[in-house]
């Protein structure tokens, strides 16, 4: 009697499609959030927002504060006129609010209140240097973005940084920026060679629904494991100083294991 096969069921994202070889190619572009992955600001996103928000009127303890509070938490890693456009519902009040947020936030990073993320400097930099290709992404405006690189020292630390605006407008959890720094830096010829690592499930959202091989969840941030393996990250670092290992592993693990 002839044998019958089973057929077969639609790959889950991030794995091989049926047929490919069974060896998976390498990691040749990594996409790095800035902060809460890269770049340790203790809380200066919540504290910008307050200063925003009491801008446009929202008083510091009320109920309608906390309100909006406990959203921004909970969107930490979107593209920020995106959560200030769900708040406000006005456009422009939307776009007020971004300013405030933009203008509180830059002055505290000027103000010395941020730093690396320990060991990220020098992962971005062995990143780098094992031929790799780094990006590092935000869902800051780019005069924030811009500002941060520059208390940091970090201008010419990579080839690429990436922030909404730069890739159409929009932010995480769409895929746009880890596809456009695959199309930017032509540093990968499969989206399965890009790794993505972040601390939020917007940063997980958005690695997995561009294909990316290794959507890593980090500790450092804004969200908890569960809501990074939740979001659908493949793998839990407790920061990112520990993806150079992470990688190592990934591209040593055969087809059909976990990686």
């Amino acid at each position: 009697m002839r044998k019958l096969t089973q057929p077969t069921p639609e790959h889950a994202p991030g794995t091989p499609h049926p047929g490919t070889p069974a060896h998976t190619p390498g990691i040749t572009l990594v996409v790095l959030d800035m902060a809460g992955t890269t770049v340790a600001d203790g809380g200066l996103v919540e504290q910008a927002f307050s200063r925003a928000a009491e801008r446009l009127g929202v008083e510091p303890g009320s109920p309608g504060h906390a309100k909006q509070l406990a959203y921004v938490r909970a969107t930490m890693g979107e593209s920020k006129i995106t959560v200030f456009r769900a708040l406000f519902g006005d456009e422009k009040k939307a776009q007020a609010a971004n300013s405030a947020f933009e203008e509180a936030y830059g002055a505290l990073v000027d103000g010395g209140r941020i730093a690396p993320v320990p060991g990220a400097r020098e992962t971005i930099e062995a990143l780098q240097q094992s031929g790799r290709t780094v990006v590092l992404t935000t869902g800051f405006a780019r005069v924030t973005q811009d500002a941060i690189l520059d208390a940091l020292g970090w201008r010419g630390l990579v080839g690429l940084t990436l922030c909404p605006a730069d890739v159409g407008g929009r932010g995480r959890p769409y895929p746009d920026l880890v596809l456009g720094a695959l199309l930017r830096t032509g540093a990968a010829d499969d989206v399965r060679q890009v790794a993505v690592a972040g601390d939020t499930s917007y940063d997980m959202r958005s690695g997995r629904s561009a294909g990316a091989g290794l959507v890593a969840g980090v500790l450092t941030g804004a969200h908890e494991a569960d809501a990074l393996r939740a979001a659908g990250a493949t793998r839990i670092l407790g920061s990112v100083a520990e993806l150079p290992a992470a990688l190592g592993t990934w591209e040593t693990a055969p087809r059909g294991v976990d990686r």
